[in-house]
């Protein structure tokens, strides 16, 4: 190899699955922009318009504090499809600012628990604030990482997922986790982009390629 294409080599960056923690450092930062800064330009789609084009209704929305609603980030309309009776106890893993939590909160009533996990403290702060202004004593929220839940083992019915399996490096450590504390027989309702095709590899080492 000659002098140039070593010096080519220095300034090409390196595929981020083989950087997990830089991945995962990037990815926090991205969606605390969300909750921190709502006019800034994202690389994935956000907000109140977004969930009502991914099906959440007019009519439930405005039963959420606007600052949920504002800073949504997700890929599908969980906590509306998802089996939730009276009663249960749920886990939102990935809860960001809280719009699906608090639609399980009122969902499984007082009688019921939601517990809403995040890694971005940001986001928590968001859902924290619209928790109290609904008064909800049954949703707490916790900082954390989905691969190491903080959590006791089968402790949950229900999990939710809304989009966080793309954007993990420890893919396989979420899925054991989710795993460890649902209880048996308990459900998992998730959503994720799924690719048709392959990646070409210039999109495997730009952050924002990781959320398209």
């Amino acid at each position: 190899m000659n002098l140039l294409s070593s010096l080519k080599n220095l300034f090409i960056a390196t595929d981020l699955r083989q950087e997990p923690e830089k991945l995962r450092l990037g990815v926090r930062a991205s969606y605390s922009l969300a909750a921190t800064n709502l006019k800034a330009n994202h690389p994935f789609p956000a907000g109140e318009d977004f969930a009502i084009s991914l099906g959440y209704t007019r009519e439930l929305l405005d039963s959420i504090p606007t600052r949920s609603r504002e800073s949504f980030v997700g890929v599908a309309n969980v906590a509306v499809f998802a089996e939730l009776p009276v009663g249960a106890t749920v886990l939102d893993i990935g809860c960001g600012a809280g719009l699906d939590s608090l639609i399980a909160a009122h969902r499984v009533g007082p009688s019921g628990r939601v517990i809403g996990l995040d890694f971005s403290p940001a986001m928590l702060d968001l859902a924290l604030k619209s928790a109290a202004e609904n008064n909800l004593p049954n949703l707490s929220f916790l900082c954390a990482e989905a691969e190491r839940l903080p959590l006791a083992d089968h402790s949950v019915d229900i999990v939710l997922v809304n989009g966080i399996f793309n954007l993990n490096p420890d893919r396989a450590g979420v899925f054991r986790e989710i795993g460890r504390v649902t209880k048996p027989g308990g459900l998992v309702y998730a959503a994720e982009l799924v690719l048709t095709g392959a990646l070409k590899q210039k999109k495997l080492r730009r952050l924002d390629d990781w959320f398209s």
